[in-house]
């Protein structure tokens, strides 16, 4: 008879954090770590840049998918690192402390809570956030996994770069990459086998699983003069209307540009017998960023031009337009049926 798989519900909350703690870094950022009642960080200018984000299982990811790719704790830990990580960024940020609620049912295999620190830890490594480390958190048991992640950061001594500055007659630029993780969605929830799919599409699925946002792009745009900036995780579209809107302009986005973001997801497009530009435009959780920066000024890297900001026309504001027509709001809403 198998040896029956150790569960949350086999160990005390000691017990588990003492499965976990060892598997998480420290950075100089964190001046006490877990194991006391709060953690305490440094806050080198003086200001600390804070968000917050929730994932809930089968509503933000699901276990066991469509065509049968099984996610694992370490993808769930690596794209909680990811979304919140982007979030400072998208600030002109960078990262210094991550502090994680996990919550489980009973049943949760030990071994996946351990990917989870493990993904957890990769991620901010891999995604190249070598100040920020996790300072504490919290477990609890429910009927489902949910993960939520508040993250704290530094604009070293810059202002933050705000969704409300954008002007007319500024340069619309994007680091990152758009639609790929929208399309790996599709495929994970295709009836396509997981093993008929060729590395390219296996690519797709990774970016939706572990996205690879631009790190090193935020502080790099906010040093350039960029006049806003946001995280690109609801979609193109829905996002570049709340920075249009923030900012009182309209946004004229150029279809070359977007042709080319497109060019990438025909493998899966072909394949599902869809279009990549509804990708393009309305997938998130790429977490690119999508930023505003004045005429004329060399674009840094990563950043490419894919159109630009103009006055708002008449009394409305936050209209996004393609070569010159209004384009419809797409995009992820938490609340939409």
């Amino acid at each position: 008879m198998p040896e029956k798989e150790l569960t949350v519900a086999d160990l005390s909350e000691s017990g588990l954090l003492a499965r976990i703690f060892p598997r998480l870094e420290s950075s100089s950022s964190v001046l006490l770590g877990p194991g006391d009642d709060a953690a305490v960080v440094a806050a080198p200018d003086g200001r600390a840049v804070v968000s917050i984000d929730t994932q809930t299982q089968d509503q933000d990811f699901r276990l066991h998918w469509n065509n049968g790719y099984r996610s694992t704790g370490y993808d769930v830990g690596w794209k909680s690192a990811a979304q919140n990580l982007s979030d400072i960024n998208a600030m002109g940020g960078t990262a210094t402390s991550l502090v994680v609620s996990l919550t489980m049912p009973g049943e949760t295999p030990v071994s996946w809570v351990e990917d989870f620190a493990d993904g957890l830890t990769a991620g901010i490594a891999g995604l190249g956030a070598p100040d920020c480390s996790v300072a504490g958190g919290d477990l609890g048991r429910g009927r489902e996994i949910a993960v939520t992640v508040a993250v704290v950061g530094t604009l070293h001594g810059r202002e933050p770069v705000l969704r409300s500055g954008a002007q007319p007659g500024d340069t619309l630029a994007l680091a990152g990459t758009l639609g790929r993780a929208a399309a790996g969605l599709a495929l994970l929830e295709s009836s396509v086998p997981l093993e008929s799919l060729t590395p390219e599409q296996r690519a797709l699925v990774d970016s939706q699983c572990r996205p690879v946002p631009p790190l090193a792009a935020g502080p790099l745009a906010a040093a350039a003069g960029a006049t806003a900036m946001m995280d690109v995780s609801d979609g193109l579209m829905r996002d570049g209307g709340r920075l249009a809107k923030a900012s009182g302009v309209d946004l004229d986005l150029d279809p070359i540009a977007l042709k080319a973001q497109a060019n990438a997801l025909e493998a899966a497009a072909s394949l599902l017998d869809a279009d990549p530009m509804d990708w393009v435009l309305g997938g998130g959780e790429d977490h690119g960023l999508l930023a505003a920066f004045p005429a004329g000024i060399l674009l840094p890297e990563p950043f490419t031009a894919i159109g630009s900001v103009r006055a708002a026309a008449g009394a409305g504001r936050g209209v996004v337009r393609i070569a010159g027509e209004s384009a419809e709001t797409v995009g992820w809403d938490h609340f939409a049926d």
